[in-house]
């Protein structure tokens, strides 16, 4: 297993982590196998937003007398009346509920606190007047929430929470077919997209990425929009390659799901190539690095996708781009202009301007 730090917190979360969302189609026995087959594998980050009230009790299972190998992405929001799945903004509702998962659980705090989906403007107001966002930051105070953020679709209504300058995390809806604006939760273009996954590394806030198959349709030819299909490595990487990303959560059925997904960590570089959506992106995408690295090998040893990577951050304010730049063994200054990169680029990125650009922007002197 991967792993990348928490910037707010510093804990090392897997690159991989388990969505809840299908588990319990699988019998009780299934799910606590698979849970138990996540962490013997070094899953240790899970989210707790279910379609049901019945896989909890399971986990507590799985996760017995490990509690503080793992960590916990729970949502306040989201409602199990019945067992039945549902949200709610009642803020008793959403004390007792959350009381009732601690203790189903066997534990007295939640890694992470999240505002459950919320995709308008209005709810983002009800939650800030309503008294839940206060009551999540007093849980925070009491230490009962480790870290707040929440769960969206929406680039808006992350911002908003971004500027309260309070939450650590964010669950967000990441593809290929949600960054090129197909699909009912790509809300924003791909260029607005890509900036907030730079907004929140600038922030040193982690993303935790939901729906990265697009809910399987990207897997298949016949339900994926662009009429072609893509494998769950290629998703997993397309997600990990975006900025602020911390970890990739997918939702399986049971063990042999979890298997697949964890196929990803044993594939090397040519099925990780998510090259293959070059020819499904809007015009509008043609042009910019998606840091996928297809370039690659650079005949001067550049690489190529962290150069524009660590540029594209530095441009939007984040200070600590030009440290990690700096750090590189070899820069945009290195760059031999053999046209290399731009022939093998299949978003038909003018890679040679690139590294004239950013040279001058990090290596001033040398390019005088």
């Amino acid at each position: 297993m991967q792993y990348r730090k928490l910037p707010h917190g510093g804990e090392q979360i897997s690159v991989i982590g388990l969505g809840m969302g299908s588990i319990h189609l699988s019998d009780e026995a299934e799910i606590q196998r698979t849970v138990e087959l996540a962490v013997e594998s070094g899953i240790n980050y899970f989210d707790m937003a279910a379609s049901s009230g019945k896989p909890y009790a399971c986990y507590a299972r799985a996760l017995a007398g490990r509690r503080e190998k793992v960590y916990l992405q729970m949502h306040f929001g989201a409602l199990y009346d019945g067992g039945k799945y549902g949200w709610t903004r009642d803020l008793e509702k959403i004390e007792r509920t959350f009381g009732e998962q601690l203790r189903t659980l066997h534990t007295d705090y939640a890694d992470m606190g999240f505002v459950h989906c919320i995709d308008e403007m209005e709810d983002f107001e009800q939650v800030m007047q309503g008294g839940l966002w206060a009551y999540m930051k007093s849980l925070r105070q009491s230490g009962v929430v480790r870290h707040l953020g929440l769960s969206s679709h929406d680039p808006a209504i992350l911002r908003r929470f971004l500027d309260t300058g309070l939450i650590d995390m964010v669950m967000f809806s990441i593809n290929p077919a949600y960054d090129y604006s197909t699909g009912a939760y790509g809300i924003g273009s791909m260029a607005d997209r890509g900036q907030l996954y730079r907004e929140c590394e600038r922030a040193g806030v982690g993303i935790s990425v939901m729906k990265p198959f697009g809910g399987g349709q990207l897997l298949d030819a016949k339900t994926s929009p662009f009429k072609a299909a893509l494998t769950k490595t290629q998703c997993i990487q397309y997600a990990l390659d975006r900025p602020a990303v911390l970890t990739v959560l997918p939702g399986v059925r049971g063990s042999r799901d979890l298997k697949e997904v964890l196929a990803y960590l044993q594939t090397g570089p040519q099925e990780r190539d998510y090259a293959a959506i070059s020819a499904f992106t809007p015009q509008n995408a043609d042009g910019i690095c998606v840091y996928c690295n297809h370039c690659q090998p650079c005949p001067a040893g550049l690489d190529v996708g962290l150069i524009n990577k660590y540029y594209d951050l530095a441009q939007a304010g984040d200070e600590m781009a030009a440290g990690h730049y700096q750090k590189l063994s070899r820069g945009a200054k290195d760059c031999l202009q053999c046209g290399h990169c731009e022939k093998r680029c299949p978003f038909h990125v003018e890679q040679e301007r690139r590294m004239r650009e950013i040279a001058a922007y990090f290596d001033p002197v040398s390019t005088q």
